[in-house]
C-alpha cells in the first residue's frame, strides 16, 4: 500500500534525511538518495547551497522522481521556487527567510511547510504563523551549516515536547551515540546529514541509527 503523504503525516518517520554533496566522500545527491531509500529512507531534504540553478534544478527531478517510486517525502531547503517546480511534497524555510504566510501564498495549500526555529518564541512565532512543522535545533553543535547558531540542547527540546502541538524535528549534531537520548527526550523523528551521507556504507549506518531509536524506545 503506498504511502499517503500530507501536510499533517509528512513527518510520520523515524529519520529525515538530508543531502550533503560536500559531506558525501565524492558521491553525487543523487547516488546517496538511493542509497537512502534502498534502506527504507522515507522522507529526503534537498540541502544544496553551492551549486548553480540549472545544475540543482535537473538534480532535484532526478530525486523527485526516485522519492516518488519509493513512497518517500520530497522537500526542498529554501528555495521555493524550485519546489514548486519540481512538485515537491515541502518546501523548508529559516528565520531569515519569507515569512509563512507569504510561503503559504506561492506554494499553495498543499504542499508541506517546514520552519527552523531555535527558541519557545520562535517556536509559538511558527504555530500562530501556520507552518506545518518546526524543525528543533541544533540540540547539539554542528558543523555542517557556515551560519549555525549555538546549540540550544535538550531544554528546548523539552520545551517543544511539552508545549507545542504541531510536529517537529530534531536537528543538529545527532550521531549515533546520542541519538538514543534525543527519542528518550520525545523526538519521534530526528534529522541528520554527515552521519548518513559522510557515511561509506550508508545502509549500514541507517540501520544502525534505527537499533539505537528502537532500543530507546523500549
Amino acid at each position: 500500500m503506498a504511502r499517503i503523504i500530507t501536510r499533517n503525516t509528512i513527518l510520520d518517520t523515524d529519520l529525515y534525511c538530508l543531502t550533503g554533496e560536500k559531506f558525501s566522500l565524492g558521491r553525487s545527491n543523487i547516488d546517496v538518495v538511493r542509497e537512502m531509500l534502498d534502506s527504507g529512507i522515507k522522507l529526503v531534504q534537498y540541502r544544496e547551497k553551492e551549486k548553480k540553478m540549472g545544475a540543482k534544478y535537473e538534480e532535484c527531478l532526478v530525486i523527485r522522481d526516485m522519492t516518488r517510486e519509493a513512497g518517500a517525502a520530497f522537500i526542498v531547503n529554501d528555495d521555493i521556487e524550485l519546489a514548486r517546480l519540481v512538485d515537491a511534497d515541502g518546501v523548508h524555510i529559516g528565520q531569515e527567510d519569507l515569512p509563512v504566510e507569504a510561503v503559504r501564498r506561492l506554494v499553495g495549500e498543499e504542499m508541506t511547510i517546514g520552519l527552523s526555529t531555535h527558541s519557545p518564541a520562535e517556536a509559538r512565532d511558527a504555530v500562530k504563523r501556520g507552518a506545518d512543522y518546526i524543525g528543533v535545533g541544533p540540540i547539539f553543535k554542528t558543523f555542517t551549516k557556515e551560519d549555525v547558531v549555538d546549540p540550544v540542547g535538550f531544554e528546548y527540546l523539552d520545551y517543544v515536547v511539552n508545549n507545542i502541538d504541531i510536529p517537529f524535528v530534531a536537528i543538529g549534531g545527532i550521531k549515533e551515540h546520542n541519538i538514543g537520548e534525543v527519542v528518550r527526550r520525545g523526538a519521534s523523528c530526528v534529522a541528520l546529514v554527515t552521519e548518513i551521507v559522510g557515511e561509506e556504507n550508508i545502509n549500514e549506518k541507517i540501520n544502525a541509527l534505527r537499533h539505537e531509536i528502537e532500543a530507546a524506545k523500549e
